[in-house]
């Protein structure tokens, strides 16, 4: 499926933030699309509002983007501070007592009691915070699995507690990096109220706990990049909430441009369309023409506009929303508009349109010297897909020069995560543009800065794509020897994080057979070779990339000297080549005429003809445009 790129992409889900509420009431909960990458500015990445006090999973009240009037205090008003501090701390020794009698609870009365006593302290302020907020997630998930041990052996389950159990070891997994266990646990427990309801369980009572269960499998689906099943969740929690909401509630509104925003991110304007209006038309009933909550749903709106070729509905839209951020100061955003409207005209390919947006925004910016480094990065961008390249390294050597004056600090804060990993992203985003001018060396310093600052950092699943794309510039440099630990480094994580079968796995797998048959190790070679074509015949089935694979196995066989499994292989790149038709006819021939020289090895021939040189494949989460742009590549090239 096409999308955004994950830089561009970034833009469109500013809404999403990491407090939410899980209460009796249901009341309002705008659940992000990542935990740890949240966006917490209204509309920009790279010019963040303050949220002093979120980290973590904090299910507190989402007051974001609300204004309001704060008066001066009146001493007649104004509460008793020694009461006030005595409340806070009862409320502070009831989640201490809740927490530790949840980490001791031995036996299902003792689970029970805890779970009543978490139901009976539940408030705006208080909700489940004590079980998600705690930063040992391996508690967590150790409690977790002796709670549902305990729970299951003497049958005596309700459902809220289990299905409250599967979604704090869901989030729990998400937090340690856990990203295939976080989706074990939360599709299990999507799978437990499915039979409940086949069953004739009434499920009303737990219908809080499944609008928290699917926007998680939103979450986490996103994280292994399957946005159609991330789309499918968020849609299916919309119904939920409207059910326990009723449809005209301003949650409701902003769910429906949360879905909005998923669907023009993968460049699907017309399924969009519905949801951004639905969310316009609630948000305005309920807040007004002119409130902040209108004014972003516009931005969308135009964006949306853009992307269907109706330009001037999309101005129209645009102008209505900077007009009203721009009386209530939010200047930030206002330049966040152009900004999106530059990553949409990139995405489908009006390049000029982009670079002449990213001059307006240099422009406004650097006045004050405020000009982020993503602006130059995006026109880099650009510029190369123009192939215009010694434009490209100019502005990318003006972004470096920002990033590599940004303080990296070690800090909690959430604004304080996502501004580090921004500037982790846009250095691997420099790299990718260095390695499609063929500039390796150069695309590895981005990369190797990346390295530096993560270790400063909360350790991050991502982190496996700045390792594997080392290791792929090593092997197009030459330095094959210095690649296999940086390769063997992503597979360990990959795996730790997403699980033996996600696609980039394969991909990763690929690469290190490449770089054993250069060593002249054909047999572990054949290893990963086959290991990637069984993932990527699962995840892609016949397209370019597993025939690919296949053709790499092929050639292992063939260094191995066993011809015969060699034959079988090629035969399949043949068949596999064919079914792609004139497309790929070319490909069809060469595939031809590598089964001949096989062939011939077999009858003891003595030419060395049949080449050994496996094919690296590009895919490391590389962006879409980057993606069409490069061809494959053998390991000596560059």
């Amino acid at each position: 499926m096409k999308r955004f790129s994950y830089s561009l992409l970034q833009h469109l889900n500013r809404h999403r933030t990491d407090c939410r509420v899980l209460s009796r009431e249901f009341v309002s909960d705008i659940i992000p699309s990542r935990i740890n990458g949240a966006q917490l500015s209204p509309l920009s990445r790279t010019l963040l509002k303050s949220c002093k006090t979120a980290h973590g999973l904090l299910l507190l009240k989402n007051k974001t983007h609300e204004f309001r009037y704060n008066p001066s205090p009146n001493p007649d008003t104004m509460v008793d501070i020694s009461r006030h501090l005595s409340t806070s701390h009862r409320k502070i020794n009831q989640k201490s007592e809740i927490k530790e009698a949840f980490q001791s609870a031995k036996t299902i009365e003792e689970i029970l009691k805890a779970f009543d006593d978490m139901a009976s302290a539940i408030d705006e302020n208080f909700g489940t915070a004590f079980l998600k907020e705690d930063e040992d997630h391996e508690k967590l998930l150790d409690f977790g699995n002796r709670a549902l041990k305990i729970l299951e052996s003497g049958n005596k389950a309700p459902l809220p507690v289990v299905i409250i159990l599967h979604v704090i070891m869901g989030n729990a997994s998400y937090l340690l990096s856990r990203i295939n266990d976080s989706l074990g646990y939360l599709n299990r427990a999507s799978r437990i109220l499915t039979k409940s309801e086949e069953d004739g369980v009434n499920v009303d009572n737990v219908r809080y706990v499944l609008y928290v269960l699917l926007r998680d499998l939103a979450k986490t689906n996103n994280a292994m990049g399957r946005s159609e099943e991330a789309i499918v969740n968020l849609r299916k929690a919309l119904e939920v909430q409207e059910k326990v909401l009723g449809p005209e509630r301003r949650e409701v509104g902003t769910s429906n441009r949360d879905i909005a925003q998923e669907y023009l991110g993968v460049l699907n304007f017309k399924d969009a369309l519905p949801f951004c209006l639905k969310a316009i038309e609630i948000h305005k009933a309920q807040l007004g023409n002119n409130s902040v909550e209108v004014a972003y749903d516009r931005h969308f709106l135009g964006l949306i506009y853009s992307g269907l070729e109706e330009h001037e509905k999309a101005t129209e839209q645009k102008e209505l929303s900077k007009k009203v951020l721009k009386s209530r100061g939010l200047h930030s955003d206002i330049l966040s508009i152009d900004f999106d409207a530059a990553g949409l005209q990139i995405a489908l390919g009006r390049y000029d349109e982009a670079l002449n947006t990213l001059k307006d925004i240099v422009q406004q910016t650097d006045k004050e010297n405020e000009t982020p480094a993503t602006v130059f990065i995006l026109m880099a961008q650009v510029l190369c897909n123009q192939e215009k390249f010694a434009d490209s390294k100019r502005y990318l050597e003006i972004a470096c020069g920002i990033l590599d004056k940004k303080d990296i600090v070690p800090s909690k804060l959430v604004e304080d995560i996502v501004f580090n990993k921004q500037i982790v992203q846009d250095y691997m985003e420099i790299s990718m543009l260095y390695e499609i001018m063929n500039e390796f060396e150069t695309a590895m310093s981005p990369l190797k800065r990346c390295l530096a600052i993560n270790e400063k950092l909360p350790q991050e699943h991502s982190i496996w794509s700045v390792f594997a794309r080392i290791g792929r510039l090593l092997l197009l440099t030459g330095k094959v020897p210095q690649a296999i630990p940086y390769l063997e480094i992503a597979s360990e994580i990959l795996q730790g994080s997403y699980g033996p079968e996600f696609i980039e796995v394969g991909y990763n797998y690929n690469n290190l057979g490449v770089a054993y048959l250069e060593l002249d190790r054909p047999q572990s070679a054949a290893q990963m070779f086959s290991l990637a074509k069984d993932i990527m015949d699962v995840s892609l089935g016949p397209h370019a990339d597993s025939i690919e694979a296949c053709q790499n196995l092929s050639k292992a066989y063939g260094a191995m000297g066993n011809y015969k499994l060699a034959m079988e292989f090629q035969q399949r790149v043949i068949d596999a080549w064919e079914g792609h038709g004139p497309s790929a006819r070319d490909k069809f021939r060469e595939a031809h005429r590598l089964l001949e020289q096989l062939k011939k090895k077999t009858r003891g021939s003595s030419l060395n003809e049949f080449p050994t040189k496996a094919l690296l494949l590009p895919r490391i989460s590389e962006l879409p445009s980057f993606r069409s742009s490069r061809p494959n590549v053998k390991v000596s090239e560059k």
